[in-house]
């Protein structure tokens, strides 16, 4: 028997499923709109925006504190005091009595704190601040969740793609077995050739057992994201999201958006609001609360007289007080500190972030224009050339390697973009 032609059918068919093989999982297709939960990303933020538990306390937490905006601007409530004097009626030939006409005088005493001209203010601005913070712990809890959800589902989907890309390569090394076996039956090659496919296999079957487990790992990690049960069903991931266009990814722009719209930071600036107006509080505490009353008093049936009160505090403990404004005084440094530093870290995490995607652009353009149309010919030159008895097995296997190589770091390439895209847009507290 010869060696096979490279216009044999036995040829054509192998060089057809070779073709199949490098074009499978190039084409993508456009995502639907009710797309099924983790064929897309976008499908599950949907999911976890309204089921994910921490979401939903973090916001329970930032209307409790909503509502404490309107009571602490509001006067305390008034008191009233009733006293009953004589209730032995003593001088008066009666005996023990609680009733108010029946004692020898009952004074009422209606009392209001009015505490000093724009405390109540300064309260109410206060409480506005702390859940203005709440909300943006809010906020920031969602791009956090937004985040992690963003990364699992790249891995997921880097996984599902290493899969396929397996399964492919699976079916083309049953081929080259074929060609090997046919070779070997002909006394063109020796039987090595054909063991070498079958040991290709099993260990492609190994890894395929392995990266079935790793997608049940991060099918569980994005229910936990989502709100789910671990062992919930979840579609297969089709399609990565675009990356923006370069242009869109300035990094001053995106700076600046970030120290207008970066969660986090907001909680930060609302933090600095309420210590800036405690401490304004707390400086108003030099001047006294006044309390006012009026004192109707009751003789038998009728009031006999009428009275009016005024109370207030006497500021008198100084040093104490001031102990209270250095420590205000302090919070104040201390918020606005805190609120410089989240701003340089936010602006070196993005740069960081944005020279990664960049470099994973750059890498994943060089690895579709040049190395997998290389690899490819390679591939094919290596066949025709193992056909017509001119390459050693082992040389053919090495192009097949290189071929899945440069698809897999291609597919790396765009999940580490994604990657980096969903801690940008984290950073930023939108998306791009």
């Amino acid at each position: 028997m010869t060696f096979l032609p490279p216009s044999s059918p036995r040829s054509r068919a192998l060089r057809l499923g070779l073709a199949a093989a490098l074009l499978a999982g190039a084409a993508g297709s456009a995502l639907a709109q009710d797309a099924p939960l983790g064929a897309s990303v976008d499908s599950l933020l949907r999911h976890a925006r309204t089921q994910n538990p921490e979401l939903a306390q973090m916001r329970l937490e930032a209307d409790a504190a909503a509502e404490r905006v309107q009571p602490a601007g509001a006067l305390p409530d008034p008191v009233l005091r009733v006293e009953l004097e004589n209730v032995t009626n003593e001088g008066n030939g009666g005996g023990f009595n609680l009733l108010p006409s029946r004692v020898g005088e009952t004074r009422y005493t209606l009392m209001q704190t009015i505490p000093t001209s724009g405390k109540r203010g300064l309260r109410r601005d206060v409480a506005a601040a702390d859940a203005e913070q709440a909300s943006a712990r809010a906020a920031a809890a969602w791009t956090g969740l937004a985040a992690r959800i963003k990364t699992a589902y790249a891995q997921y989907y880097l996984a599902a793609g290493n899969e396929r890309l397996t399964r492919e390569i699976l079916d083309l090394m049953s081929r080259l077995e074929q060609l090997a076996q046919a070779r070997y039956a002909g006394g063109l090659v020796p039987q090595q050739d054909a063991i070498r496919a079958q040991l290709e296999q099993t260990a492609m079957r190994s890894e395929l057992i392995a990266l079935a487990s790793e997608k049940r790992m991060l099918r569980a990690r994005l229910n936990a994201l989502l709100g789910r049960d671990a062992g919930a069903a979840l579609a297969e991931p089709v399609a990565l999201r675009p990356v923006p266009a370069a242009a869109a990814l300035d990094a001053a722009a995106l700076a600046q958006r970030a120290r207008e719209r970066n969660p986090a930071l907001r909680a930060e600036d609302a933090r600095l609001r309420s210590a800036q107006r405690n401490r304004d509080l707390v400086l108003r505490n030099r001047y006294p609360d006044v309390q006012v009353g009026l004192a109707p008093t009751q003789m038998g049936s009728r009031l006999a007289a009428w009275g009016v009160m005024v109370e207030m505090n006497i500021p008198l403990q100084q040093e104490s007080r001031r102990a209270q404004e250095r420590e205000a005084e302090a919070m104040v440094a201390s918020a606005l500190s805190r609120t410089d530093a989240l701003a340089l870290q936010l602006q070196g995490e993005l740069g960081e972030n944005l020279a990664l995607l960049d470099a994973a652009r750059r890498t994943e353009s060089l690895l579709a224009s040049q190395l997998q149309p290389q690899t490819e010919v390679g591939l094919r030159s290596a066949l025709a050339a193992y056909e017509n008895g001119r390459l050693e097995f082992a040389a053919l296997l090495d192009a097949q390697r290189q071929i899945r190589k440069a698809r897999l770091d291609r597919l790396k390439s765009q999940v580490d973009a994604q990657v980096r895209l969903a801690e940008i847009e984290k950073l930023v507290g939108e998306e791009l």
